[in-house]
């Protein structure tokens, strides 16, 4: 399977991220380890290796980055606020380092295995940019959520595993500001309206996945995932609830089982 490492710097952050990116062809999918994990999680508990027949088959280009979470939303020394304003650091290189690369690396690739000139593949860009599709476990499935609702021109599709929606409920403390309210699914998607609502009807689609077993109640996963639902639905956003049964808990192989299922109605 082809695999390579990159390190790419972040000025907001002040440090280098890593990103692991397996596969040689198809749709990109961005991949958030579950919480403070690293760009290995996904190899390290088996996820690559469970869809390697999709890797191998060109059918999509997995990149897997490493979390922020310690400084951030686990980093219960600091309020809310700051939690949500140094995700706001993660954010902006996922935003203005690694969309970049991955759209730099898809468009070599295509470019190679198409066998197409400089100039075609430069107006198949500008016409068409790339589109990526978000993924994660998890805390991962809160960004993988929050990114493409907030993003949705770069990232139109999210596909969540046992997400918790609500950063107020990860022991937050401290007075919530903008920073909080525009990093929480839970308070911005029921007040979005008019045009920019209008869009992301037409633009985004989530699908959340959840387990109904052990951990999925004690994370708070199992319902926010049903009361997110909900809200999406409330709104009109489109989307997909899967509950797995209460055997299913709430861990890597649970997800893997899952990711399995749904990412070849993707890709």
């Amino acid at each position: 399977m082809n695999r390579e490492v990159t390190e790419l710097w972040s000025d907001a952050i002040g440090a280098a991220g890593q990103v692991v990116r397996y596969g040689h062809w198809g749709r990109p999918v961005l991949a958030f380890p579950s919480e403070a994990g690293s760009a290995w999680d996904f190899e390290n508990n088996g996820i690559v290796a469970a869809i390697a027949d999709l890797l191998d088959a060109g059918r999509l280009k997995l990149y897997c980055v490493g979390s922020h979470d310690a400084r951030s939303w686990s980093n219960h020394s600091v309020d809310l606020e700051e939690r949500a304003r140094r995700h706001g650091d993660y954010e902006a290189w996922i935003i203005d380092a690694v969309v970049p690369w991955i759209r730099a690396d898809c468009g070599a690739a295509n470019t190679s295995a198409a066998d197409t000139s400089a100039a075609d593949t430069s107006a198949a860009d500008a016409a068409a940019p790339i589109e990526i599709v978000t993924v994660g476990c998890s805390l991962g499935a809160f960004h993988a959520a929050n990114f493409a609702l907030k993003r949705a021109d770069l990232f139109p599709l999210a596909l969540c595993f046992s997400g918790n929606y609500d950063p107020t409920s990860w022991n937050g403390w401290g007075e919530r500001g903008l920073a909080a309210y525009f990093n929480n699914p839970m308070d911005y998607v029921g007040h979005l309206h008019g045009d920019h609502l209008a869009w992301l009807r037409e633009r985004v689609s989530l699908l959340l996945v959840c387990g109904q077993g052990e951990w999925e109640d004690t994370t708070g996963s199992l319902p926010s995932t049903k009361q997110f639902a909900a809200l999406l639905a409330s709104q009109q956003i489109r989307h997909e609830l899967d509950l797995w049964g209460h055997d299913v808990p709430h861990d890597w192989p649970s997800w893997r089982a899952q990711m399995v299922r749904h990412l070849p109605r993707f890709c």
